[in-house]
């Protein structure tokens, strides 16, 4: 048997179909990138901040909205202490920033949350973590982009109505991009989102000015009124924020405000992506982060108050002018648009730049996810918890399986709730606090723990310090934790919770899949006995004697079995009686077997023969050669080896059976092979072409 090289094309149509794929995903996705050029693709810090940071900063263009939003629910004048919703999420936001840091210096290796769990309060703890963690990104995903496909809708009048494929679109692109890798995508995403940082620091600064010497104009909604709901009426009269009503309005301002620390926890996730040092790198970004989305939102929340911007859930009807609602015509812009076109009054193509920016801040804010989600889904399928498809880097060095699986459940969620924000928005942030509370709480376990056995006094002062830090975290995100619960359970975040059950019980069914394999498969004494049987039984199937047959009979003996027979199924008795002519005629030193069918079924018999074989002797080793043909066209396939596929499906579920299927080509698949223009077939390709030549039985 010579193997024979090819020069042009040689193989398949179904091969050649698999080459114009492979090109098409060369062209797609870049050639692949050798193992020892990972160190290559880690993010200095100017890349990473854009790549991991994108997500909080872009929090900016939604978490005040929500503020605002809540807030109008009990009238204009609860507007007024939008500063001071806004002042508690930041102090919230202080604290888990500086956990954080603590975080990514004490566990580098990028398990994050899940790893600081997991190691100080037990798998199941970091199994919930987890769970908590992959919904949380496959949310900030469809958020996001659902987010950006509105501004887009408002800047593009001619995507309204369709923001559901534009946003599909989008995560398409999203998910292309980042199977290239991290480092590429990140370059290319670091663009837009310095943009959009200087975009607002411009519109506070310019707003901060004209506020100064009072030429800050007013908002576009500052000449509406705001018509409060029903609840907060009470006998005709607006009680506003007062009663046990106005407080659970205030801690829903807060709930919803809590969006922006979304993305903290992705940079603790993402350390090992950092060049080194690692740990130092990542905590510096996370101050950066944390410095950035602190001054975007506190400017934004005052320069909205100083310009008088209203934000409501349904402006149709809940913006009053002259105490007559607008009705639907009126399209009510987000809030960070109705200051950039205050502030810059008169300068069109600054508030058209901020629009600009923001929505793309909004799109690349998902690239987080995309960072985040593929690393711990690596750590969890190494752990068992998913499957192992999801370990290993693709031919880029990225995650691949993790950046697709994130970008269907995220197709998923925008499809399910029509890429509407104000609907997603109610399923965020429950598990980004559910991973916020446990891993502070880790944290302080992980510092008593050490505390025990540290001797240096230097050291145990910085512990303490640490684990004080961090009580603070656990007591500030449990109070948040409980607040956001509270406030949005029944406002959809049920589902998010439901969702983070599921996720749970399935990785638990996982791990008890892996665990009981493992423990099928694992070897013992006897069983390194038993590695090879005490003897072979081989079996070639046959319906007629032919070219194929002689290949099948040939390399069966070839393998020198300790017994060979053929075997064939008497279903047509005119076929079986020319078969053995056929057979005592040509004089082949094999033992011919007929099994009788008498309903002409032909997997049953040779199912019920096999099975015969291992009961007599159950520690042989059954092989069963089953000639097949190889065609060169895709509907040749229908016409041929259907009975070669139905026995090889049941075979392969019989313990101690063997299927071997013996290969012919026909002359559509040599032809098929001349004709093709690929690439001559060498060992790289790990195909081997051989020419139908039978050896002698």
């Amino acid at each position: 048997m010579r193997p024979v090289h090819f020069r042009g094309p040689c193989r398949p149509s179904m091969a050649r179909v698999s080459d114009i794929v492979d090109a098409a995903k060369r062209l797609i996705v870049g050639r692949p990138v050798r193992s020892d050029r990972l160190g290559h693709t880690l993010l200095p810090k100017r890349i990473a901040l854009p790549v991991f940071a994108s997500d909080a900063l872009s929090s900016v263009a939604y978490a005040p909205d929500e503020i605002l939003l809540t807030l109008a629910i009990a009238g204009l004048g609860a507007t007024a202490i939008s500063p001071w919703v806004g002042l508690a999420v930041v102090a919230v936001l202080v604290v888990v920033v500086t956990s954080y840091r603590q975080n990514v210096h004490a566990y580098p290796s990028g398990g994050g949350d899940y790893e600081v769990v997991t190691t100080n309060l037990g798998p199941k703890a970091g199994l919930t973590v987890a769970s908590a963690l992959l919904v949380d990104y496959v949310l900030t995903v469809a958020v996001s982009v659902s987010s950006g496909a509105q501004y887009a809708s408002v800047a593009i009048p001619a995507l309204r109505g369709h923001e559901v494929t534009f946003a599909l679109s989008i995560v398409a692109i999203l998910m292309l991009m980042n199977l290239r890798g991290v480092k590429e995508s990140g370059t290319l995403f670091a663009i837009p989102t310095y943009l959009f940082m200087i975009a607002v620091l411009t519109t506070i600064v310019v707003g901060a000015i004209r506020a100064g010497t009072g030429t800050l104009p007013l908002a576009e909604t500052a000449q509406f009124t705001i018509k409060p709901e029903e609840s907060f009426f009470e006998d005709g009269v607006e009680t506003g924020l007062t009663g046990l009503a106005g407080a659970f309005l205030i801690l829903r301002a807060f709930a919803s405000g809590s969006a922006a620390l979304t993305g903290v926890e992705a940079i603790s996730n993402g350390v090992p992506a950092f060049r080194k040092p690692k740990s130092r790198n990542a905590a510096t970004t996370l101050a950066m982060l944390g410095a950035l989305s602190i001054t975007f939102m506190m400017s934004i929340l005052l320069l909205a108050r100083a310009a008088q911007v209203h934000y409501v859930e349904f402006p149709a009807t809940n913006l009053l002018l002259d105490g007559v609602p607008v009705g639907d015509s009126y399209e009510q812009h987000p809030v960070l648009g109705q200051l950039a076109t205050a502030v810059f009054s008169g300068f069109t193509p600054a508030v058209v730049v901020v629009s600009i920016v923001t929505g793309l801040i909004l799109v690349l804010a998902a690239n987080t996810a995309f960072n985040g989600f593929p690393v711990l889904g690596s750590i969890l399928a190494r752990d068992g918890f998913l499957p192992r498809q999801l370990h290993t880097r693709g031919d880029r060095l990225a995650y691949s399986n993790g950046i697709v699986a994130l970008a269907g459940g995220a197709a998923i969620l925008i499809v399910a709730f029509d890429a509407q924000v104000t609907r997603l928005i109610q399923l965020y942030i429950v598990g980004v606090f559910v991973s916020f509370t446990f891993s502070q709480f880790g944290m302080v376990k992980h510092w008593n723990r050490h505390l025990r056995t540290e001797p240096d006094p230097d050291a145990r002062k910085r512990m303490k310090r640490s684990r004080v830090i961090n009580s603070v975290g656990l007591v500030m995100t449990g109070l948040v934790l409980i607040v956001v619960l509270v406030t949005k359970f029944t406002r959809g975040a049920w589902i998010a919770i439901l969702a983070m059950a599921i996720v749970y019980v399935a990785m638990l069914g996982v791990r008890r899949h892996y665990d009981r394999v493992r423990d099928e498969t694992a070897l013992d004494d006897a069983d390194a006995a038993k590695a090879l049987p005490s003897r072979v039984h081989a079996i070639v199937l046959l319906s007629r004697l032919h070219k194929p047959t002689m290949r099948a009979l040939a390399y069966a003996r070839a393998t020198r079995p300790s017994r060979l027979e053929a075997v064939t199924v008497a279903v047509d008795p005119e076929d079986v009686a020319e078969l053995r002519r056929q057979w005592d005629e040509l004089d082949i030193p094999v033992t011919l077997t007929v099994l009788d069918s008498p309903f002409r079924e032909i997997t049953r018999p040779v199912l019920g023969y096999v099975k015969s074989i291992r009961r007599e002797s159950p520690r042989d080793l059954v092989v069963v050669y089953i000639p097949e043909y190889v065609v060169g066209h895709w509907w040749e396939q229908i016409l041929h080896n259907q009975s070669a596929l139905r026995l090889k499906t049941r075979l392969l579920f019989s313990p101690g059976v063997v299927v071997a299927s013996v290969p012919w080509q026909l002359d559509s698949a040599v032809a098929e092979a001349r004709t093709s223009k690929s690439e001559p077939v060498t060992a790289r390709d790990a195909q081997v072409v051989l020419r139908n030549e039978t050896p002698q039985a």
